[in-house]
């Protein structure tokens, strides 16, 4: 395993270890409104700090983007190395996190001139490590992954994400929301899109769609999807989903039919 991915591993875990604890008496977790129907607690700024000292004090000069605390540089001391920029959401899916709801994730993923190099997404409810690196495969608990091998749509099961703080493409979403459910298995809302991309990854779900989201929701989780032999792309089947924030991932055959109906 790549020492860089060993480091992001020990950040996760320790950020899980914070989560965890936090989990056990939800009634004491303090929770502010950053805008409608978008929450911080004061466990993801523990998570997140805690991460962030883990990552500095193995790579002080790789540059940071975190949910929290924004863009970080690179320690100027040691020569601020641009080139790298570690990707960090630190609870994925605090809304569920503060009802009790266990479908939230650690999600770090490191970012070489844009291109992902190294991703893990920890479930601590389940202590369930996604990792992958560029080239080197997806892996649960060591374990390798790959996504589904169903080729229909029909025998598909979805994984999505509703709107929930900006509502100008609802109508839009909803229109793609009625085909999907005419034309598939099924379609999910779990709740935090890192844990829908490692479970695109592992063949849990065939596929996943969302708008609208942030590049530290899907930078690990997309590189677990590539790496285990699916597609991710933007609502174009291009690679802009890290800046539009629109995305959709699949097994290959999958993928086609998905972009066909979104875009």
């Amino acid at each position: 395993m790549h020492p860089t991915l060993n480091i992001a591993i020990k950040a996760a875990r320790r950020a899980g270890q914070i989560i965890n604890r936090a989990s056990l008496d939800l009634s004491q977790v303090r929770v502010a409104v950053k805008q409608q129907s978008d929450f911080v607690t004061e466990v993801d700024k523990a998570a997140e700090a805690a991460i962030i000292e883990v990552l500095q004090d193995a790579y002080p000069k790789y540059g940071i983007l975190a949910e929290e605390s924004g863009a970080i540089p690179g320690s100027e001391g040691q020569g601020s190395d641009s080139e790298f920029q570690w990707i960090i959401d630190p609870l994925d899916g605090t809304t569920n996190f503060i009802h009790g709801f266990p479908q939230y994730a650690v999600s770090i993923g490191l970012a070489q001139n844009g291109v992902m190099q190294h991703g893990v997404v920890y479930d601590p409810n389940r202590n369930e490590l996604f990792t992958a690196s560029k080239g080197g495969g997806a892996f649960l608990n060591d374990k390798r992954i790959r996504v589904a091998n169903r080729t229909k749509l029909s025998d598909a099961l979805i994984a999505t994400g509703f709107p929930y703080r900006v509502f100008d493409r609802i109508d839009e979403y909803l229109a793609i929301f009625k085909e999907m459910a005419q034309k598939t298995a099924g379609l999910r809302r779990p709740g935090a899109s890192a844990l829908d991309l490692a479970w695109t990854a592992c063949g849990r779900v065939d596929g996943f769609w969302e708008f609208g989201l942030a590049p530290w929701d899907i930078a690990a989780g997309s590189l677990l999807v590539t790496e285990a032999g699916g597609l991710v792309g933007d609502c174009k089947g291009e690679q802009g989903f890290m800046d539009s924030g629109d995305m959709i991932a699949g097994n290959p055959k999958l993928f086609a039919q998905l972009l066909q109906i979104i875009a």
